[in-house]
């Protein structure tokens, strides 16, 4: 059973700290999980918390809000932290070799692997590939963009698709056969999810919105009895889960769980596309070199009057939607449906984008959930499969100038849980050697750190005190140091969950 979280943290007063990225030293104390008093230390009377209550200097270290990643995967990447380790191989060979050099005893069980990316392999994943180094053990591996699976022979006759050509399948029905093959026990996922919690917040995490397909919600509650998770979390609700949430009377935003303070309903998850990646994101151009053939303007997942209709149920019941879309076409029909439901929302990825649509999220009030380690991830995919449309790729610095809010994540596991490489990502728009990829769409720090933070620029009295203490200041870091950013603590909900304290 988890601990009693409505059990209020004893006060106390963070001395010595400054406020916010180049803020000045101040003291804040921190009462019933909330920030009840700021005063700067050369104030009068800055010493205001109650005789006997514990004060704690920071020694001249940054308080910012706690930070969020506005859209993981958390089973996944859980997961994916146990897998096989497929990023940065080459080819779908390189691949094969890979299996073949892990592969250990061929024992019955899967053999799971994550984080190909076969956008500019010269080769293609085949299920013989995987048959000649491992024929015996199924064999299943996952894409970094989530959107495809790869089996072999043995993986394929397991979950009943032993007739399937190649052994690469791609989105709905990879969503399909992975929910097919035989999972790790739920206990142990949720440690490793409880695990996965706690390193989170050892980079400054206090929320995330668990957008991992199932009953997110149900799930969530079960670990909320069993642990309280080191970070608060917002519980997606997938369309075939829609109806019983509706029954339940579930809001977004209300409490659910045994520790409902920090467990909540998140919003209702809609695709209108697939990913860049597997060039299934719904473009208004064709993808190069498939200009005749079927799909060549990448796929429609949700057609727009039944994307309207699930919106609109939605909202009529408090659930705000989430849209995946990442094409330019996509993001347009995502757009389109806010503004005919007229509702609250988010668009997730929003990757690819018509200049007359980028005013449109601040118009309409939709939130970009976006994942700057997307932009340099996949700056070379991009290059090549949207060739001449790269300026109005990952366009963060176009949507901010329009007004709209923007909401960082990871898609973890497609890129780490740590919300320090989104910030470096969109402040360089590079992770390597080369010069920054259309440095035009750069944000500054403090614009990062509010996209990092879902708004919040600056910790105020009244706010649930969910804090980061770094080592440096965020405005005078590289690119480098902001990636490896020091946290000193971390704080949710009033109580430490990293840190020496």
């Amino acid at each position: 059973m988890a601990d009693d979280a409505s059990a209020p943290a004893p006060a106390l007063t963070l001395a010595r700290v400054r406020l916010g990225a180049g803020g000045p030293s101040a003291r804040v104390r921190v009462a019933d999980g909330r920030i009840t008093h700021i005063a700067l230390e050369a104030e009068t009377g800055a010493n205001a918390e109650a005789a006997g209550e514990r004060q704690l200097d920071l020694d001249g270290r940054v308080l910012l809000p706690g930070l969020w990643d506005a859209h993981v995967h958390l089973a996944e990447w859980a997961s994916a932290r146990h897998r096989l380790d497929l990023a940065g191989t080459a080819s779908a060979q390189a691949v094969a070799e890979l299996v073949r050099e892990r592969a250990g005893a061929p024992d019955g069980s899967v053999l799971y692997g994550y984080g190909f990316r076969d956008g500019l392999w010269a080769d293609a994943p085949h299920k013989r590939l995987l048959d000649a180094v491992l024929p015996d053990r199924p064999v299943a591996l996952v894409s970094a963009d989530l959107h495809a699976a790869w089996l072999n022979s043995a993986c394929l006759a397991l979950v009943g698709r032993g007739d399937h050509p190649t052994g690469l399948i791609r989105e709905h029905e990879a969503h399909e056969v992975l929910s097919a093959l035989p999972a790790a026990p739920t206990d142990v996922v949720d440690g490793w999810i409880e695990d996965a919690c706690r390193a989170a917040a050892a980079r400054g995490v206090t929320g995330v919105i668990d957008f991992q397909y199932g009953d997110t919600v149900a799930d969530w509650e079960r670990r909320s009895a069993r642990f309280r998770p080191a970070v608060r979390v917002s519980a997606a609700v997938y369309p075939g889960h829609l109806d019983a949430a509706i029954k339940r009377g579930l809001r977004t935003g209300d409490e659910v769980g045994a520790d409902g303070s920090l467990v909540r309903v998140g919003p209702l998850k809609l695709f209108t596309d697939g990913s860049l990646n597997t060039r299934t994101a719904l473009c208004r151009d064709p993808y190069p070199g498939l200009e005749d053939t079927d799909g060549s303007h990448g796929i429609e997942e949700t057609a727009p009057g039944e994307l309207v209709r699930l919106m609109r149920r939605a909202a009529a019941h408090g659930i705000e939607p989430a849209v995946h879309a990442i094409g330019d076409r996509a993001n347009t029909v995502a757009l389109d449906a806010f503004e005919t439901v007229r509702c609250r929302g988010r668009i997730e990825h929003a990757q690819l984008l018509s200049p007359q649509d980028l005013p449109r999220f601040a118009q309409l009030g939709v939130v970009a959930g976006v994942q700057p380690r997307h932009a340099t991830d996949d700056r070379d995919v991009a290059d090549r499969h949207w060739a001449g449309r790269t300026e109005r790729a990952f366009a963060y610095g176009d949507l901010l100038a329009a007004g709209a809010r923007l909401e960082f994540g990871s898609d973890a596991p497609v890129s780490p849980l740590d919300p320090w490489l989104a910030v470096a990502a969109a402040v360089s728009r590079t992770d390597d050697e080369r010069p920054a990829w259309h440095p035009e769409q750069r944000l500054f720090v403090p614009d990062a750190l509010v996209a990092a933070a879902r708004g919040r620029r600056l910790v105020r009295v009244g706010d649930a005190a969910d804090l980061v203490v770094v080592d440096v200041d965020p405005l005078d870091a590289d690119a480098d140091t902001l990636r490896a950013m020091p946290v000193h603590a971390t704080m949710t909900n009033g109580r430490w969950t990293h840190g020496p304290y």
